[in-house]
Protein backbone atom coordinates (compact mmCIF):
# COMPACT_ATOMS: atom_id res chain seq x y z
CA UNK A 1 0.00 0.00 0.00
CA UNK A 2 1.18 3.40 -0.77
CA UNK A 3 2.15 5.73 1.82
CA UNK A 4 -0.23 7.97 0.23
CA UNK A 5 -3.59 6.54 1.62
CA UNK A 6 -1.98 4.36 4.24
CA UNK A 7 -2.18 6.48 8.01
CA UNK A 8 1.74 5.16 9.03
CA UNK A 9 4.73 4.51 7.63
CA UNK A 10 7.68 2.92 8.77
CA UNK A 11 11.23 4.56 9.83
CA UNK A 12 13.45 1.38 10.69
CA UNK A 13 11.58 -0.13 13.88
CA UNK A 14 9.55 3.21 14.70
CA UNK A 15 6.21 3.97 13.21
CA UNK A 16 5.51 7.50 12.93
CA UNK A 17 1.93 8.43 11.99
CA UNK A 18 -0.16 11.10 10.20
CA UNK A 19 -0.55 14.12 12.88
CA UNK A 20 -3.43 16.76 12.54
CA UNK A 21 -2.52 19.96 13.07
CA UNK A 22 -5.09 19.56 15.77
CA UNK A 23 -3.45 16.66 17.36
CA UNK A 24 -0.17 18.19 17.40
CA UNK A 25 -0.93 21.20 18.45
CA UNK A 26 -2.80 19.31 21.83
CA UNK A 27 0.45 16.99 21.88
CA UNK A 28 2.51 20.14 21.91
CA UNK A 29 0.72 22.19 24.59
CA UNK A 30 0.53 19.04 26.94
CA UNK A 31 4.38 18.37 26.90
CA UNK A 32 4.95 22.41 27.45
CA UNK A 33 2.41 22.09 30.54
CA UNK A 34 3.64 18.33 31.77
CA UNK A 35 7.25 19.96 31.57
CA UNK A 36 6.93 23.14 33.28
CA UNK A 37 5.52 21.22 36.43
CA UNK A 38 8.57 18.95 36.34
CA UNK A 39 10.96 22.08 36.03
CA UNK A 40 8.50 23.45 39.26
CA UNK A 41 9.19 19.91 40.92
CA UNK A 42 12.87 19.93 40.12
CA UNK A 43 13.13 23.47 41.85
CA UNK A 44 11.39 22.56 44.90
CA UNK A 45 13.76 19.30 44.87
CA UNK A 46 16.64 21.29 45.51
CA UNK A 47 14.88 23.43 48.76
CA UNK A 48 14.85 20.54 51.20
CA UNK A 49 17.41 17.63 52.04
CA UNK A 50 15.46 16.73 55.21
CA UNK A 51 13.82 13.27 55.79
CA UNK A 52 10.28 12.92 54.95
CA UNK A 53 8.26 11.16 57.69
CA UNK A 54 4.86 9.78 56.25
CA UNK A 55 2.23 8.58 58.51
CA UNK A 56 0.16 5.41 57.71
CA UNK A 57 -2.02 6.16 60.41
CA UNK A 58 -3.37 9.40 62.27
CA UNK A 59 -2.31 9.63 65.81
CA UNK A 60 -6.32 8.61 67.24
CA UNK A 61 -6.24 5.06 65.12
CA UNK A 62 -6.85 2.18 67.32
CA UNK A 63 -3.99 0.33 65.41
CA UNK A 64 -1.09 2.53 65.08
CA UNK A 65 0.67 1.72 62.12
CA UNK A 66 4.53 2.75 61.27
CA UNK A 67 5.51 5.94 59.75
CA UNK A 68 8.30 5.70 57.03
CA UNK A 69 10.88 8.06 56.73
CA UNK A 70 11.53 8.58 53.41
CA UNK A 71 14.96 11.01 52.03
CA UNK A 72 13.36 14.02 50.51
CA UNK A 73 15.91 15.47 47.89
CA UNK A 74 16.74 12.17 46.29
CA UNK A 75 12.83 11.38 46.34
CA UNK A 76 11.47 14.44 45.14
CA UNK A 77 14.76 14.91 42.64
CA UNK A 78 14.13 11.18 40.55
CA UNK A 79 9.88 12.05 40.76
CA UNK A 80 11.04 15.24 39.09
CA UNK A 81 13.19 13.76 36.74
CA UNK A 82 10.18 11.05 35.99
CA UNK A 83 8.05 14.23 35.02
CA UNK A 84 10.05 16.03 33.09
CA UNK A 85 10.85 12.92 30.88
CA UNK A 86 7.28 12.72 30.40
CA UNK A 87 6.72 15.74 28.89
CA UNK A 88 9.90 15.44 26.63
CA UNK A 89 8.18 12.50 25.56
CA UNK A 90 5.08 14.31 24.70
CA UNK A 91 7.20 17.05 23.01
CA UNK A 92 9.45 14.70 21.04
CA UNK A 93 6.63 13.32 19.15
CA UNK A 94 7.85 9.72 18.92
CA UNK A 95 5.40 8.95 21.55
CA UNK A 96 2.32 6.21 20.50
CA UNK A 97 -0.68 6.79 21.55
CA UNK A 98 -0.03 4.15 24.35
CA UNK A 99 3.22 5.58 25.11
CA UNK A 100 1.76 9.21 25.81
CA UNK A 101 -0.66 7.32 27.48
CA UNK A 102 2.22 5.50 30.20
CA UNK A 103 3.79 9.21 29.68
CA UNK A 104 1.03 10.67 31.52
CA UNK A 105 0.42 8.48 33.80
CA UNK A 106 4.40 8.21 35.26
CA UNK A 107 4.19 11.76 35.32
CA UNK A 108 0.92 12.14 37.44
CA UNK A 109 2.56 9.72 39.75
CA UNK A 110 6.01 11.59 39.95
CA UNK A 111 3.60 14.39 40.35
CA UNK A 112 2.02 13.26 43.41
CA UNK A 113 5.07 11.17 45.06
CA UNK A 114 7.00 14.25 44.38
CA UNK A 115 5.03 16.53 45.97
CA UNK A 116 3.92 14.71 49.07
CA UNK A 117 7.81 13.86 49.94
CA UNK A 118 8.69 17.41 49.51
CA UNK A 119 5.86 18.43 52.59
CA UNK A 120 7.08 15.84 54.09
CA UNK A 121 10.42 16.94 54.52
CA UNK A 122 9.99 20.89 54.68
CA UNK A 123 7.62 20.22 57.73
CA UNK A 124 8.55 19.18 61.18
CA UNK A 125 4.77 17.53 61.27
CA UNK A 126 4.31 14.05 59.20
CA UNK A 127 2.30 13.76 55.84
CA UNK A 128 -0.54 11.68 57.23
CA UNK A 129 -1.51 9.28 54.04
CA UNK A 130 -4.62 8.07 55.68
CA UNK A 131 -6.45 10.99 56.45
CA UNK A 132 -5.30 12.39 52.98
CA UNK A 133 -7.23 9.20 51.30
CA UNK A 134 -10.24 9.55 54.03
CA UNK A 135 -10.54 13.38 52.83
CA UNK A 136 -10.14 12.54 49.49
CA UNK A 137 -12.92 10.75 49.35
CA UNK A 138 -15.04 13.25 51.14
CA UNK A 139 -14.26 16.07 49.58
CA UNK A 140 -15.15 13.88 46.51
CA UNK A 141 -18.67 13.20 47.08
CA UNK A 142 -20.63 16.11 45.27
CA UNK A 143 -18.21 15.81 42.73
CA UNK A 144 -18.70 11.64 42.05
CA UNK A 145 -22.85 12.46 42.05
CA UNK A 146 -22.19 15.57 39.31
CA UNK A 147 -20.52 13.75 37.12
CA UNK A 148 -22.66 11.00 36.87
CA UNK A 149 -25.50 13.62 36.69
CA UNK A 150 -23.36 15.07 33.86
CA UNK A 151 -22.50 11.78 32.34
CA UNK A 152 -26.30 10.40 31.99
CA UNK A 153 -27.15 13.56 30.37
CA UNK A 154 -24.21 14.25 28.03
CA UNK A 155 -24.75 10.55 26.59
CA UNK A 156 -28.68 10.92 25.77
CA UNK A 157 -27.35 14.03 23.75
CA UNK A 158 -27.97 16.75 26.29
CA UNK A 159 -25.64 19.80 27.38
CA UNK A 160 -25.24 19.88 30.90
CA UNK A 161 -23.55 23.03 32.54
CA UNK A 162 -26.07 23.24 34.44
CA UNK A 163 -25.06 21.32 37.07
CA UNK A 164 -23.77 24.09 39.56
CA UNK A 165 -27.48 25.41 40.07
CA UNK A 166 -28.62 21.97 40.56
CA UNK A 167 -25.99 21.60 43.33
CA UNK A 168 -27.26 24.87 45.21
CA UNK A 169 -30.98 24.87 44.55
CA UNK A 170 -30.33 21.01 46.53
CA UNK A 171 -28.42 22.21 49.31
CA UNK A 172 -30.79 25.26 50.12
CA UNK A 173 -33.29 22.84 50.09
CA UNK A 174 -31.83 20.30 51.99
CA UNK A 175 -31.01 22.99 54.46
CA UNK A 176 -34.16 24.20 55.18
CA UNK A 177 -36.12 20.97 55.37
CA UNK A 178 -33.79 19.79 57.92
CA UNK A 179 -34.56 22.29 59.71
CA UNK A 180 -37.88 21.95 60.05
CA UNK A 181 -38.10 17.89 60.09
CA UNK A 182 -35.19 17.23 61.64
CA UNK A 183 -35.16 14.44 58.99
CA UNK A 184 -31.95 13.37 57.28
CA UNK A 185 -34.18 11.14 54.79
CA UNK A 186 -36.84 13.56 54.76
CA UNK A 187 -33.96 16.42 53.92
CA UNK A 188 -32.41 13.88 50.80
CA UNK A 189 -35.71 13.49 49.39
CA UNK A 190 -35.83 17.27 49.17
CA UNK A 191 -32.48 17.87 47.43
CA UNK A 192 -33.23 14.97 45.52
CA UNK A 193 -36.38 16.60 43.91
CA UNK A 194 -34.93 20.32 43.66
CA UNK A 195 -32.23 18.85 41.59
CA UNK A 196 -35.09 16.77 39.64
CA UNK A 197 -37.07 20.53 38.95
CA UNK A 198 -33.96 21.78 37.95
CA UNK A 199 -33.43 19.06 35.61
CA UNK A 200 -37.03 19.48 34.70
CA UNK A 201 -36.20 22.91 33.78
CA UNK A 202 -33.25 22.00 31.29
CA UNK A 203 -35.17 19.24 29.91
CA UNK A 204 -37.81 21.24 28.84
CA UNK A 205 -36.43 23.84 27.56
CA UNK A 206 -34.01 21.83 25.60
CA UNK A 207 -36.66 19.04 24.09
CA UNK A 208 -39.51 20.66 23.66
CA UNK A 209 -39.01 24.34 22.60
CA UNK A 210 -35.85 23.56 21.04
CA UNK A 211 -33.43 26.40 23.09
CA UNK A 212 -29.99 25.80 22.73
CA UNK A 213 -28.76 24.12 25.35
CA UNK A 214 -25.76 26.25 26.85
CA UNK A 215 -28.30 29.11 27.69
CA UNK A 216 -30.52 26.77 29.43
CA UNK A 217 -27.57 25.84 31.22
CA UNK A 218 -26.73 29.38 32.14
CA UNK A 219 -30.41 30.50 32.62
CA UNK A 220 -30.66 27.34 35.34
CA UNK A 221 -27.50 28.62 37.13
CA UNK A 222 -28.54 31.90 37.28
CA UNK A 223 -32.51 30.87 38.46
CA UNK A 224 -31.10 28.75 41.03
CA UNK A 225 -28.52 31.60 42.82
CA UNK A 226 -31.38 34.01 42.14
CA UNK A 227 -34.35 32.10 43.67
CA UNK A 228 -32.51 30.32 46.65
CA UNK A 229 -30.79 34.16 47.41
CA UNK A 230 -34.08 35.52 47.53
CA UNK A 231 -36.23 33.25 49.71
CA UNK A 232 -32.72 32.59 51.99
CA UNK A 233 -32.81 36.55 52.51
CA UNK A 234 -37.46 36.83 52.86
CA UNK A 235 -37.46 33.63 54.86
CA UNK A 236 -33.92 31.80 56.52
CA UNK A 237 -32.03 35.42 57.57
CA UNK A 238 -35.11 36.99 59.16
CA UNK A 239 -36.26 33.92 61.21
CA UNK A 240 -32.79 31.26 61.73
CA UNK A 241 -34.12 29.14 64.85
CA UNK A 242 -36.54 28.23 62.86
CA UNK A 243 -35.03 27.83 58.87
CA UNK A 244 -31.71 27.72 59.40
CA UNK A 245 -30.28 24.95 62.30
CA UNK A 246 -28.99 22.27 60.32
CA UNK A 247 -26.86 19.48 61.62
CA UNK A 248 -24.60 17.89 59.39
CA UNK A 249 -24.38 14.29 58.95
CA UNK A 250 -22.42 12.29 61.39
CA UNK A 251 -19.82 9.53 60.32
CA UNK A 252 -20.57 6.00 60.05
CA UNK A 253 -18.16 2.91 60.56
CA UNK A 254 -19.03 -0.21 58.48
CA UNK A 255 -18.68 -3.04 61.24
CA UNK A 256 -16.26 -5.32 60.78
CA UNK A 257 -14.49 -3.49 58.07
CA UNK A 258 -13.73 -0.22 59.78
CA UNK A 259 -11.10 -1.85 62.09
CA UNK A 260 -9.23 -2.88 58.93
CA UNK A 261 -5.40 -1.16 59.07
CA UNK A 262 -5.23 2.02 56.89
CA UNK A 263 -8.26 0.98 54.25
CA UNK A 264 -10.59 0.65 57.39
CA UNK A 265 -10.43 4.14 58.19
CA UNK A 266 -10.20 5.68 54.53
CA UNK A 267 -13.13 3.88 53.05
CA UNK A 268 -15.24 2.15 55.59
CA UNK A 269 -14.90 5.45 58.12
CA UNK A 270 -17.16 8.01 55.97
CA UNK A 271 -20.77 9.59 55.79
CA UNK A 272 -23.65 8.26 54.33
CA UNK A 273 -23.54 10.03 51.04
CA UNK A 274 -19.94 9.19 50.58
CA UNK A 275 -21.30 5.36 50.74
CA UNK A 276 -24.13 6.56 48.22
CA UNK A 277 -21.78 8.37 45.86
CA UNK A 278 -19.42 4.83 46.18
CA UNK A 279 -22.29 2.49 45.27
CA UNK A 280 -24.12 5.25 42.65
CA UNK A 281 -20.84 5.29 40.26
CA UNK A 282 -21.08 0.92 39.72
CA UNK A 283 -24.93 1.75 39.30
CA UNK A 284 -24.60 4.32 36.57
CA UNK A 285 -21.97 2.47 34.50
CA UNK A 286 -24.08 -0.70 34.84
CA UNK A 287 -27.23 1.15 33.78
CA UNK A 288 -25.77 2.89 30.84
CA UNK A 289 -23.40 -0.49 29.69
CA UNK A 290 -25.45 -3.54 30.91
CA UNK A 291 -29.20 -2.60 30.19
CA UNK A 292 -31.21 -2.20 27.31
CA UNK A 293 -32.42 1.42 28.73
CA UNK A 294 -28.74 2.51 28.93
CA UNK A 295 -28.41 1.19 25.13
CA UNK A 296 -31.32 3.15 23.89
CA UNK A 297 -29.90 6.33 26.12
CA UNK A 298 -26.72 6.00 24.37
CA UNK A 299 -28.26 5.56 21.11
CA UNK A 300 -30.31 8.69 21.41
CA UNK A 301 -26.63 10.71 22.24
CA UNK A 302 -24.80 9.42 19.12
CA UNK A 303 -27.86 8.47 16.25
CA UNK A 304 -31.14 9.70 17.52
CA UNK A 305 -32.93 9.47 14.09
CA UNK A 306 -31.44 6.29 13.74
CA UNK A 307 -32.49 5.38 16.75
CA UNK A 308 -36.31 6.81 16.39
CA UNK A 309 -36.70 4.70 12.98
CA UNK A 310 -36.20 1.17 14.95
CA UNK A 311 -38.53 2.67 17.70
CA UNK A 312 -36.90 3.82 20.46
CA UNK A 313 -38.64 7.18 22.12
CA UNK A 314 -36.19 9.48 21.69
CA UNK A 315 -37.52 12.63 23.62
CA UNK A 316 -39.11 10.28 26.54
CA UNK A 317 -35.30 8.18 26.51
CA UNK A 318 -33.58 11.45 26.97
CA UNK A 319 -35.89 13.30 29.58
CA UNK A 320 -35.13 10.47 31.71
CA UNK A 321 -31.77 10.24 31.71
CA UNK A 322 -31.88 14.16 32.02
CA UNK A 323 -34.07 13.78 35.02
CA UNK A 324 -32.18 10.82 36.80
CA UNK A 325 -29.01 13.29 36.33
CA UNK A 326 -31.12 15.77 38.25
CA UNK A 327 -31.82 13.86 41.22
CA UNK A 328 -28.21 12.10 41.22
CA UNK A 329 -27.13 15.83 41.45
CA UNK A 330 -29.91 16.39 43.98
CA UNK A 331 -27.92 14.61 46.13
CA UNK A 332 -24.74 15.70 45.71
CA UNK A 333 -26.11 18.88 46.40
CA UNK A 334 -27.09 18.24 49.68
CA UNK A 335 -23.36 17.27 50.36
CA UNK A 336 -22.89 21.33 50.90
CA UNK A 337 -25.44 21.39 53.95
CA UNK A 338 -26.21 18.07 55.82
CA UNK A 339 -23.24 16.69 54.01
CA UNK A 340 -20.52 18.40 56.08
CA UNK A 341 -21.26 21.73 56.39
CA UNK A 342 -24.87 22.44 58.12
CA UNK A 343 -26.34 25.68 57.86
CA UNK A 344 -26.59 27.05 54.12
CA UNK A 345 -24.76 30.07 54.43
CA UNK A 346 -24.81 31.42 50.99
CA UNK A 347 -24.83 31.60 46.96
CA UNK A 348 -21.13 30.29 47.16
CA UNK A 349 -21.80 27.76 49.41
CA UNK A 350 -21.53 25.13 46.34
CA UNK A 351 -18.18 27.27 45.18
CA UNK A 352 -17.79 25.72 41.63
CA UNK A 353 -17.75 22.53 42.02
CA UNK A 354 -20.44 22.00 39.30
CA UNK A 355 -18.47 23.09 36.71
CA UNK A 356 -15.30 21.05 37.94
CA UNK A 357 -17.75 17.96 37.86
CA UNK A 358 -18.83 19.54 34.06
CA UNK A 359 -14.97 19.67 33.17
CA UNK A 360 -14.54 15.85 34.85
CA UNK A 361 -16.99 14.91 32.67
CA UNK A 362 -14.85 16.35 29.58
CA UNK A 363 -11.47 14.78 30.82
CA UNK A 364 -13.42 11.38 31.70
CA UNK A 365 -14.36 10.93 28.36
CA UNK A 366 -18.04 10.92 29.09
CA UNK A 367 -17.44 7.18 30.71
CA UNK A 368 -18.64 7.14 34.11
CA UNK A 369 -16.00 5.21 35.96
CA UNK A 370 -13.09 7.38 33.71
CA UNK A 371 -15.37 10.36 35.13
CA UNK A 372 -15.37 9.45 38.96
CA UNK A 373 -11.72 8.83 38.66
CA UNK A 374 -11.34 12.21 37.78
CA UNK A 375 -13.61 13.82 40.57
CA UNK A 376 -11.31 11.63 42.86
CA UNK A 377 -8.26 13.08 41.38
CA UNK A 378 -10.11 16.76 42.14
CA UNK A 379 -10.62 16.04 45.59
CA UNK A 380 -7.44 14.59 45.87
CA UNK A 381 -5.91 17.91 45.09
CA UNK A 382 -8.30 19.81 47.56
CA UNK A 383 -7.79 16.92 50.62
CA UNK A 384 -4.37 18.18 49.66
CA UNK A 385 -5.01 21.80 50.63
CA UNK A 386 -6.33 20.58 54.09
CA UNK A 387 -3.80 18.00 54.70
CA UNK A 388 -1.34 20.32 54.90
CA UNK A 389 -2.59 23.70 56.47
CA UNK A 390 -1.21 22.66 60.12
CA UNK A 391 2.29 21.40 58.28
CA UNK A 392 3.44 25.20 58.03
CA UNK A 393 4.93 24.49 54.28
CA UNK A 394 6.74 27.56 52.68
CA UNK A 395 4.35 28.02 50.21
CA UNK A 396 0.32 29.70 50.99
CA UNK A 397 -1.86 26.57 51.23
CA UNK A 398 -3.97 29.16 48.83
CA UNK A 399 -2.25 28.52 46.14
CA UNK A 400 -2.92 24.59 46.69
CA UNK A 401 -6.29 24.99 47.15
CA UNK A 402 -6.54 26.25 43.36
CA UNK A 403 -5.20 23.10 41.91
CA UNK A 404 -8.60 21.94 41.39
CA UNK A 405 -9.86 25.07 39.43
CA UNK A 406 -6.91 25.17 37.59
CA UNK A 407 -7.17 21.80 36.32
CA UNK A 408 -10.73 22.93 35.59
CA UNK A 409 -8.55 25.27 33.07
CA UNK A 410 -6.37 22.94 31.60
CA UNK A 411 -9.42 20.10 31.21
CA UNK A 412 -11.92 23.14 29.15
CA UNK A 413 -8.70 24.39 27.15
CA UNK A 414 -8.21 20.75 25.59
CA UNK A 415 -5.02 20.22 26.92
CA UNK A 416 -5.82 16.64 28.29
CA UNK A 417 -5.86 15.36 24.73
CA UNK A 418 -8.92 15.20 21.99
CA UNK A 419 -11.91 14.05 23.21
CA UNK A 420 -15.02 13.07 21.37
CA UNK A 421 -18.24 13.62 23.11
CA UNK A 422 -21.35 11.70 21.92
CA UNK A 423 -22.14 12.51 18.11
CA UNK A 424 -25.62 14.25 18.64
CA UNK A 425 -24.64 16.53 22.30
CA UNK A 426 -26.31 19.41 22.07
CA UNK A 427 -28.35 18.79 18.68
CA UNK A 428 -31.65 18.93 18.46
CA UNK A 429 -34.29 16.40 17.81
CA UNK A 430 -37.22 16.77 16.07
CA UNK A 431 -39.28 13.56 14.30
CA UNK A 432 -39.29 13.40 10.59
CA UNK A 433 -36.32 16.20 9.84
Amino acid sequence: MSTDTHPEQSTGHLKVGIESPEARATRISTGVLVTLIGLILLLLAFTTSAVGRIALSDALADVQLPTIAVPGLPTVLVAALLVLGGGIGFLSGRLSPRGRRIAGVLAGVGVLVGFIVWAAASSTLPFTLSSQLNLTIEYSTPLLFGVLAGVLSERAGVVNIAIEGQFLSAAFAAAVTFSVTRSYVAALVAAALAGLLMGAVLAVFTLRYLVDHVIVGVVVNLLATGLTGFIFNQLVARDKATWGVVDPMTTLEVPGLSWVPFIGPILFTQRPLSFMAMVAVPLVWFLLHRTKWGLRVRAVGEHPHAADTVGIKVISTKAQAVLLGGILAGLGGAYFTIGSVGEFQDNNITAGNGFIALAAVIMGRWNPLLAAATALFFGFTRALAQSTKLMALPIPSQLIEMLPYLATIIAVAGLVGRVRPPAADGAHFVKGH
